[in-house]
């Protein structure tokens, strides 16, 4: 088993595919055909992530780094260069196209591609098999006309299509300039052939596959594009076709609304960046918010359309206290989406929000992730508490089984208060919310309810709001859209 070139990463889990690896192989022209792509998850050893990179005897190893890999990706390449230095190792990502000279990784690396390596990595493997050296050391690529970009469809295989997500893009690029987000470093938008894309789509479809995931930064910014892949997707829907869209908050005009509204429950999912309610929180970042269309289009999603709803808010936004994050989460909360994504901020490398380390106070960790530790607004032991609220709603408040209860819990009330007040009782009942099964995690919620809010609920009211479990911990109930990816599956009713 012999491959020349060899392009690796670890994804978070085996579900995800990596779509910036099938690019380059797909761009690599007739060096393809010497190209092995290899994908690891975090869980596994570093040793062991080298030995199979190594049985390929590459002439080049590529590895793709992002946030959420970087300390493996370290650890990964520094046992590379210990145990075969000779081998040239080339990174890659946005994790490491930023302040290149800040990191380890990128000095024991052989060579760094910053940007999109699409068209860039063709060249630069040709040179490595052609036993010649490419200078510079870091290569900086230019973003590349789409027109000339191979799609990496194809390269999905058959176990990809039936077992794991599907990410596919139609355009690449953000017009808007949220200094937290690296979208912000874009010059505007650029589109792939919209015709030609479909049918790459249209060919996964036959092949069998579900569901896609898109990652385009702005789905709804070109209206005329985005209503005809959504008539795609219509077309389609005796398939049973789910698709996951990341949507600008405040543009869904009326003939969107009218296609959307067409889909029947649970084929659409949107992900839609609140990120912050408060207006000096927007203009201090550089976001654009306009909260009564926001408002408008989460209302008409949620009570005129089929669509799962996951909406982001960020904790630790430069000048943001706790008590204005608390206002957006209830605000937000009101609206009624299926899941609220308490994120916390990162200092991406590159990203500008760095500006405001000074004048707000901003901490963060100086390992990957990147997450705020505290600001001059929030405590570091408010932001622990805080980040325990994120670890518990993603526990309970997304979960979906416990909707109707989380309703009579905060009735009348602050739902961030009441949310709070939770999390604080299950931290000193359990510590870490992590590894607790959903029988027992039941049981946690029924007996904060009976000790702490006796005066909201009767034994009658929480045998009929949450959910059973069979004698081996299985929930019981119908289980209603099978098609579709659990969580969203009981959002919609399903268990």
């Amino acid at each position: 088993m012999s491959s020349p070139i060899v392009l690796a990463t670890l994804n978070a889990k085996y579900i995800h595919a990596s779509l910036g690896l099938r690019y380059l192989k797909a761009n690599l022209g007739p060096l393809a055909a010497q190209c092995t792509i290899r994908e690891f998850t975090l869980q596994e050893r570093t040793t062991d992530v080298v030995e199979a990179l190594l049985k390929y005897q590459p002439k080049v190893i590529g590895l793709g780094v992002y946030v959420w890999n970087a300390q493996q990706s370290l650890e990964v390449v520094r046992a590379l260069k210990q145990i075969a230095p000779e081998i040239p190792v080339v990174i890659g990502g946005p994790e490491v196209s930023h302040e290149i000279d800040q990191q380890e990784i990128t000095s024991l690396a052989d060579y760094v591609i910053a940007g999109e390596a699409d068209v860039t990595f063709a060249t630069f493997a040709e040179q490595i098999l052609e036993g010649k050296k490419p200078e510079p050391r870091v290569i900086h690529s230019a973003p590349p006309a789409l027109v000339n970009v191979q799609f990496p469809y194809a390269l999905y295989s058959d176990d990809d299509v039936a077992h794991r997500l599907i990410y596919v893009e139609a355009s690449r690029g953000c017009p808007f300039k949220c200094e937290f987000c690296l979208s912000s470093l874009d010059n505007g938008t650029r589109k792939f052939d919209v015709d030609a894309f479909l049918q790459q789509l249209d060919s996964l479809i036959s092949r069998g596959a579900r569901h896609f995931k898109f990652i385009d930064r702005t789905f709804n910014l070109d209206l005329k594009i985005s209503a005809k892949i959504l008539k795609f997707f219509l077309e389609r829907q005796h398939l049973k076709v789910f698709a996951h869209f990341e949507l600008v908050p405040d543009r869904l005009p009326a003939e969107l609304r009218e296609l959307i509204a067409q889909f029947p429950e649970g084929a659409l999912q949107f992900e839609i960046g609140i990120q912050t309610f408060d207006a000096e929180t927007a203009v201090r970042i550089s976001r654009k918010l306009d909260v009564p269309r926001t408002a408008d289009n989460l209302r008409f999603l949620t009570q005129h359309t089929g669509v799962h709803l996951h909406t982001d808010l960020i904790v630790g936004l430069p000048g943001e206290s706790v008590q204005v994050f608390a206002s957006g989460f209830d605000q937000l909360v009101a609206l009624e989406p299926h899941e609220i994504q308490v994120g916390i901020l990162k200092r991406l490398r590159g990203t500008p929000i760095i500006r405001h380390t000074s004048e707000y106070g901003m901490v963060y960790s100086e390992v990957a992730p990147y997450e705020v530790l505290k600001t001059r607004a929030i405590s570091f032991d408010d932001m622990q508490a805080l980040k325990r609220f994120a670890r518990a709603w993603d526990l309970i408040g997304n979960n979906g089984r416990y909707t109707k209860w989380l309703k009579v819990l905060w009735q009348g009330a602050s739902p961030f208060t009441m949310f709070a007040n939770l999390t604080q009782w299950l931290h000193e009942h359990v510590g870490a919310f992590t590894g607790i099964a959903p029988a027992r995690l039941t049981r946690l919620i029924r007996d904060y309810s009976v000790e702490q809010q006796r005066s909201r609920f009767t034994d009658e009211q929480l045998d009929a709001l949450l959910p059973k479990f069979d004698n081996h911990g299985r929930p019981q109930g119908n289980q209603l859209h099978e098609h579709l990816p659990e969580r969203q599956a009981r959002h919609l009713g399903g268990s």
